[in-house]
C-alpha cells in the first residue's frame, strides 16, 4: 500500500465528525480518516441453502485482461476476495483537502485472469446444481460497457472452449438429467429482451411462434412474477436448447461506439424452467425451479462513449434502468425500508422474484483494470458491495401431482380392502367380497331375479350393499327387456298406423278391419295411432349415379416457385427416386450415428486405459519402494497390481476391436455417401427436366417433346436449381468425425450452431430472391 500523508488538526477534526455521521447513518461500511472500508457481512464462498434459511447474495468480480493494468491503483488481497483502490490526492484543492484516496472492498471472490471454466466452477455450478434440487437461482452480470458481461454470460459461440455461463449451464442441466434415471425432468426455456423500456421475445422469429399481436406485459400472481405473452419452449435435448439460445442471440440488438464495437443495447434474461417428477408412483410431490441468467446492458458515460442519435437514446434508457436497479438494491439492503421500488422500470419489475426473493442470487461484476476507467470501476464495486447486503430466503418449490395422488389413494383403498377381508375372515364372513362384480356374478343375480318374478324362488340371499344395488339394477334390466319383447311381438303381428292418416284408415276399412262402432281394432284410449294394415307403396326409384368428370389440369399463367414445385415433384413424378434418396440418407445417418457412438466408446476406453496405466505405475512405484520379491527368478506382485494388468490387457483388446469397427463403419459411410450424392444429382436433374417442360417451355413447343419427336427430354438448358441444403451438413458431419475424438461433448454445441447459421442463410437468400423478383 502507498503510505498516507499525516493529516493536520483541522483535517483530523473534520474526519472525526464525518466518521460519527457515517457510523449513525451508513450501515454499509465504516469510514476512518481518508480510508473507506466497505465490508458487508461475509458469506461463505460455496453456495448452499436450506429451506427457510436466509442468506446473503454472493458477489464476485471479474477483471477484464488488459496490457495497461493500473498496478499502483488496484491491489488484490491475498485471500483473493478483496480489492483495494488507491487514488492520488489532487494538489489543486489546496492544503485543506478531505478528498478520499483509499477504498477497500470485501467480496466473495476476485476473478483475475480467470478462464471461462474457472468462472463457471466458481460462480454458477452450485446455483445450477441446486436448481435441479428445487431451488430457484439467478446469475446476473453487471458492469461498465465493454467490460466483458456478454462474454462472461454467453461467451464466444465460434469456439467451444470459450463458451460462457449460459451454454455451460444448459450442458450441466442435461448432463445431470442423464445421471438421474429415477426422475423425469422436463426442461423449458424462454428468452426475454428489455429494449428502451419495451419487452420483446427473442424467440418470436421461430416459425411456430410468430410475432405477438398484443404487447407483452409483466403480471404478478401468488405464484410470482411472469411475463404474459412470452413464449416458453420445451427442450428434450441439449442440442435443441443450444439452437434456441443461438436463435435468440442472433435477434439481440447491438450497436458500436468508441468503448465497444459490439455493445449490447438491451437487458436480456434467459430463463431455464425445470420440473422434476419421481418415476416411482409413491412420490406424489414434484419440484419446480427456474434459473434466470441475466445479461445487463452496460452503463456508459456519454462523454467517453461518444454516443449519438439512436445509440444516445438507448444509452439514456440503459443508464436510467440501471439507476432504478441500484435504488432497489439500496432499499433491499436497508432493513428499515418497508417499500421496495420494483415497479419503477421493467427490469426491476421482471426481476422482483430474483432480487430478495426465494432464490440463490449471484452477481458477477465485470470491471476494467485500467486507470482511465477507475471511476466506473469504483461505481461497479460499490454496486457489488450494496448487493452483498441483500438477503434472500431460498426454499424448495414443492407441488403435488393430482394424478399420482389418485393412484396413491387407490393403493390405500386396496390396502383397506385387504384389512377388511382379514376382519371378515376373523368373524366367519369369508364368503363376503367387496370387489366389483364380474359378469358371472351379475348373470347369477339376473337369473335369481327372473326366478323370483316367475315364482320359482321365494327369496334372494343378500350378502352386502353392493349386491343390493345390483339386485335393483337387474329388476330394471328385466323390466326393460320385457317391454321390448312385447313391442317386438306386436310389431311382428301388426302395422302401426297414425290416426291422422285418413288414406291408411280408409284402406283398412275396405278390408273389414273396423268394428261396428267405427273404431280400429286394437285402438287404445288417448293414443294417436291404431293397429291395422297399411297399403303397400311402390318402391322408390333408384337415383342415377352421377359420373365423375375429370378435367385436364390447366397450366398456370405464372410458374410456381421452385421450392413449391420441388415439393410437388418429390410427392408425384419424383416420388420413387425421392424414396430411394430418403432410404439411402437414413442408412447414411444411421451409420454416422453408430460411428459417433463408437467414437465416444473409444474415447471412454482410452480415458479408462490412461487411468489404469496411472494406477499401475503407482503400484509399481509402491512395490519398488517397499522392496521387490522374487521366487525362482520370477517377480512376485500383489493381487491389486495383477488385476490392473489384466484389466489393462482387456481394455486394449476392447480398444482394438472398437477401432476396427470404426474403420469398417467409415468405409460404409463413404460408400453410402456416394450413393446419396448420386441420388441427389439424379433427383435434381429429373426435377430440372420436369420443371422446364411443365412451366417454362411454351405450349406450342410441347408437341415437339412427345415421343417420336426430334427434341428429347433433358435437352432444354438448365440454370442453377435450388439446392437441398445438405452440402454444409455433409461437410460438418465429415468434420465431426475428425474433431469428435478431441472434444466429444462439443457435438451438440456445434450442431446447434451450424443449424442456426443454415436457417438464417436460407432466410437471407429467400429475401434476396424475393427482392430480385420484385425488381
Amino acid at each position: 500500500m502507498i503510505p498516507k500523508e499525516k493529516p493536520s488538526l483541522l483535517q483530523q477534526h473534520s474526519q472525526v465528525r464525518q466518521a460519527q455521521r457515517n457510523i449513525c447513518s451508513d450501515k454499509r461500511g465504516c469510514f476512518s480518516g481518508a480510508h473507506q472500508h466497505v465490508e458487508p457481512a461475509t458469506a461463505p464462498a460455496s453456495i448452499e441453502a436450506r429451506m427457510g434459511t436466509r442468506k446473503k447474495v454472493h458477489a464476485f468480480v471479474r477483471v477484464k485482461p488488459t496490457d495497461d493494468f493500473a498496478h499502483e491503483m488496484i491491489r488484490y488481497g491475498d485471500d483473493k476476495r478483496s480489492i483495494d483502490i488507491h487514488l492520488k490526492k489532487d494538489i489543486r484543492r489546496g492544503v485543506v483537502n478531505n478528498q478520499q484516496t483509499d477504498w477497500s472492498f470485501k467480496l466473495d471472490g476476485v476473478l483475475h485472469d480467470a478462464s471461462q471454466d474457472l468462472v463457471y466452477e466458481t460462480v454458477a455450478k452450485d446455483v445450477v446444481s441446486q436448481a435441479l434440487d428445487g431451488y430457484n437461482g439467478t446469475i446476473m452480470c453487471y458492469g461498465q460497457t465493454g467490460a466483458g458481461k456478454t462474454y462472461t454470460m454467453t461467451g464466444a459461440t465460434e469456439n467451444y472452449k470459450h463458451r460462457g455461463i449460459l451454454p455451460r449451464a444448459l450442458q450441466q442441466v442435461f448432463r445431470t438429467i442423464e445421471e438421474r434415471p429415477t426422475h423425469a425432468i422436463t426442461v423449458r426455456v424462454s428468452y426475454l429482451e428489455i429494449y428502451n423500456e419495451s419487452l420483446f421475445d427473442l424467440l418470436s422469429t421461430l416459425p411456430y411462434v410468430g410475432p405477438s399481436v398484443t404487447p407483452m406485459t409483466i403480471v404478478e400472481n401468488p405464484q410470482g412474477v411472469f411475463i404474459k405473452g412470452l413464449s416458453v419452449h420445451l427442450t428434450s435435448q441439449e442440442e435443441d436448447a443450444f439452437s434456441l439460445l443461438f436463435e435468440g442471440e442472433t435477434n439481440r440488438i447491438i450497436a458500436s461506439h468508441t468503448m465497444n464495437k459490439n455493445s449490447s443495447r438491451s437487458h436480456c434474461i434467459f430463463t431455464i424452467y425445470l420440473e422434476a417428477h419421481s418415476r416411482t408412483l409413491s412420490e406424489e410431490k414434484y419440484i419446480t425451479s427456474k434459473i434466470n441468467l441475466v445479461d445487463l446492458a452496460g452503463s456508459e458515460r456519454l462523454g467517453k462513449s461518444g454516443s449519438e442519435g439512436r445509440v444516445l437514446k438507448e444509452a439514456t434508457c440503459i443508464n436510467k434502468s440501471l439507476s432504478f436497479l441500484e435504488q432497489a438494491i439500496i432499499a433491499l439492503g436497508d432493513q428499515k425500508r418497508d417499500h421496495i421500488p420494483f415497479r419503477q422500470c421493467k427490469l426491476t419489475h421482471a426481476l422482483k422474484d430474483s432480487l430478495g426473493g426465494n432464490c440463490n442470487m449471484v452477481l458477477v461484476t465485470n470491471m476494467y483494470g485500467e486507470a482511465a476507467q477507475l471511476e466506473e470501476t469504483l461505481s461497479s464495486l460499490r454496486f457489488a458491495s450494496r448487493m452483498k447486503l441483500v438477503t434472500t430466503e431460498p426454499a424448495i418449490n414443492e407441488k403435488y401431482d393430482a394424478e399420482r395422488m389418485v393412484k396413491n389413494l387407490e393403493k390405500e383403498l386396496a390396502l383397506l380392502k385387504q384389512e377388511l377381508a382379514i376382519h371378515d375372515s376373523l368373524t366367519n364372513r369369508t364368503f363376503v367380497t367387496y370387489d366389483p362384480m364380474d359378469e358371472i356374478q351379475i348373470a347369477e343375480i339376473n337369473s335369481q331375479v327372473r326366478r323370483y318374478l316367475e315364482g320359482t324362488l321365494d327369496e334372494i340371499d343378500i350378502i352386502n350393499l353392493r349386491q343390493i344395488k345390483e339386485v335393483f339394477n337387474q329388476f330394471r334390466v328385466v323390466l326393460s327387456q320385457q317391454e321390448q319383447e312385447v313391442e317386438s311381438t306386436l310389431r311382428r303381428k301388426y302395422t302401426l298406423i297414425d290416426r291422422n292418416d285418413f288414406a291408411a284408415i280408409s284402406a283398412v276399412q275396405k278390408v273389414g278391419l273396423v268394428d261396428v262402432d267405427g273404431h280400429l281394432v286394437g285402438e287404445t284410449e288417448g293414443q294417436n295411432f291404431g293397429l291395422g294394415v297399411a297399403p303397400f307403396s311402390t318402391k322408390p326409384g333408384k337415383k342415377a349415379k352421377s359420373k365423375k368428370t375429370f378435367k385436364e389440369p390447366l397450366r398456370p399463367d405464372t410458374p410456381p416457385s421452385k421450392p413449391v414445385a420441388f415439393e410437388e415433384f418429390k410427392n408425384e413424378q419424383g416420388s420413387e427416386i425421392n424414396r430411394i434418396f430418403k432410404e439411402n440418407k437414413s442408412i447414411l445417418n444411421e451409420r454416422r450415428k453408430r460411428a459417433s457412438e463408437t467414437t465416444q466408446r473409444i474415447n471412454a476406453i482410452k480415458r479408462e486405459i490412461d487411468v489404469t496405466k496411472e494406477a499401475l505405475n503407482f503400484q509399481k512405484s509402491l512395490r519398488e519402494k517397499q522392496g521387490e520379491y522374487e521366487n525362482k527368478g520370477l517377480m512376485i506382485i500383489d493381487e491389486e497390481e495383477f488385476l490392473l494388468i489384466v484389466k489393462l490387457k482387456d481394455l486394449k483388446k476392447q480398444y482394438r476391436s472398437e477401432y476396427q469397427d470404426l474403420r469398417d463403419l467409415r468405409a460404409e459411410i463413404q460408400y453410402c455417401q456416394h450413393l446419396v450424392d448420386q441420388c441427389r444429382h439424379r433427383l435434381l436433374m429429373e426435377f430440372d427436366i420436369w420443371y422446364n417442360e411443365s412451366f417454362v417451355i411454351p405450349e406450342d413447343m410441347q408437341m415437339a417433346l412427345k415421343p417420336g419427336s426430334s427434341i428429347r427430354p433433358g435437352m432444354v438448358p438448365v440454370n442453377r436449381i435450388v439446392s437441398l441444403g445438405e452440402d454444409d451438413q455433409d461437410k460438418f458431419s465429415q468434420l465431426q468425425q475428425r474433431v469428435l475424438p478431441e472434444g466429444p461433448d462439443s457435438i451438440s454445441f456445434y450442431n446447434a450452431k451450424i443449424k442456426t447459421e443454415q436457417k438464417h442463410n436460407y432466410l437471407k437468400t429467400m429475401m434476396g430472391l424475393q427482392q430480385a423478383h420484385r425488381k
